[in-house]
């Protein structure tokens, strides 16, 4: 639906919180919410009307002398009422500082604000309060408040997808990083970009003989691995993120972990020898290279055509294993619904569960990161790659295995005659 926007703006407006002033805040929460048209407003109002246009959408007006986040406004956008106005609420029912009006109900909350009357009288006459989400605003009027609003805002910092390795060994890090870099004019695609630079640098360290620039190559890796998650930190609290954004962190990643490994397999090649493992006939390192490559390729296809497909992401972190089928919006319309995978549990207490519990983490990208370090420096680096490309085979393996599975059950529901809904 189109949406307009008047953003209010007054003296507070001007604070910034993580490097973004109140007002802009404002702005992009608004646009973020499907406003295709937003204007700003302080005590002069006389345009309002001129500026509606006498038009039927509806209208989302929202407060900027306060720190705004998109759980603000979500929920109003997500159910407007038919023709009325609906308001965001706290918890104890008070006006939050964001409203909706639609219909007949928009144009009287233009006239009203153009004759200069508060969002705050114009909401006691809302039909619809909707309590508003977390993370979605704080006051800024004090010291004491601005610093409680930074506190709240950085609690996004941490993803639901993150895991342990994530939470206790990058997090720690890159938050305190990303709270400087916030205050920078640095963008998060221009941060993805650095990244990429680095891994290429890394990967030209490695791809050499000597053990000592392998080191460096590595730790090169793991310093952007360190930077890789600070994009997405700005891109969160600055209200940056985008579909090309998450692609070109996602390919960045992606490039990464098949550069590294081809570089880790090509400085084998040159420091242990094509007749390391005996007189094979071909040369074990640039044929785990070529296998590496194989299956790395073939399991990147199948990962996101899971999530693109089936799942409707652009982060390999929301891949799933398995489905179900469950009704869609349409007549005779059905979706895709990923499972979760239920934790892996073991009848034996104590160190066997906790191993049984870490397991998963120690295949992600994350702790292979650091483990690659630890490998370099001790110069295990054949071992490592030979990790590489049996981790790189089984992985193959398990997504192909899914991904035949998906193929299947998208085939099974057209054949049965349904209309199978894309994801969102």
């Amino acid at each position: 639906m189109e949406l307009d926007a008047v953003v209010l703006f007054d003296a507070l407006s001007q604070v910034k919180i993580a490097g973004l002033s109140a007002g802009e805040r404002a702005v992009r929460v608004a646009r973020r919410a499907g406003a295709t048209r937003v204007l700003i407003v302080d005590r002069v109002r006389d345009q309002l009307v001129a500026w509606r246009g006498g038009r039927s959408s509806p209208l989302l007006v929202v407060r900027a002398d306060q720190l705004v986040h998109s759980p603000l406004v979500a929920p109003l956008v997500a159910a407007p009422p038919a023709d009325g106005l609906a308001i965001a609420v706290d918890a104890d029912g008070g006006y939050a500082g964001a409203l909706l009006a639609t219909g007949a109900r928009a144009t009287a909350v233009i006239e009203a604000l153009a004759r200069g009357e508060p969002d705050a009288a114009i909401a006691r006459e809302a039909t619809l309060p909707v309590p508003h989400g977390e993370i979605a605003r704080h006051p800024i009027a004090t010291r004491d408040e601005r610093r409680a609003a930074h506190r709240m805002l950085y609690r996004i910092l941490v993803k639901p997808q993150d895991n342990a390795i994530t939470r206790r060994l990058y997090r720690p890090v890159s938050s305190p990083l990303t709270r400087l870099l916030v205050w920078t004019p640095i963008t998060p695609n221009q941060l993805s970009y650095l990244v990429a630079a680095l891994v290429v640098l890394g990967c030209w360290l490695t791809a050499s003989a000597s053990m000592t620039r392998v080191i460096a190559g590595t730790l090169v890796i793991l310093v952007a691995a360190y930077l890789d998650c600070c994009d997405g930190e700005i891109a969160r609290l600055k209200l940056m993120s985008s579909r090309l954004g998450a692609w070109i962190d996602t390919i960045v990643d992606e490039l990464s972990s098949v550069g590294y490994m081809i570089a880790l397999g090509w400085h084998c090649h040159l420091a242990f020898g094509p007749r390391y493992l005996g007189d094979l006939g071909f040369d074990p390192w640039l044929a785990g290279i070529a296998l590496g490559a194989i299956t790395y390729g073939g399991s990147m296809y199948c990962v996101y055509y899971n999530i693109i497909v089936a799942v409707g992401s652009a982060n390999s972190q929301d891949y799933a294993s398995r489905f179900e089928v469950v009704p869609g919006e349409r007549p005779n319309s059905v979706r895709l619904r990923p499972v979760a995978a239920a934790p892996i549990a073991t009848r034996e207490p104590g160190w066997l569960s906790a191993i049984a519990t870490a397991l998963p983490n120690l295949i992600r990208r994350d702790f292979i990161s650091w483990a690659a370090v630890g490998f370099a420096v001790l110069h295990w680096t054949h071992v490592m790659f030979a990790t590489f490309a049996v981790g790189g085979a089984v992985t193959f393996v398990i997504v192909v295995s899914d991904h035949v599975v998906l193929r299947r059950l998208r085939r099974s529901i057209v054949r049965g005659g349904q209309i199978l809904e894309p994801s969102s």
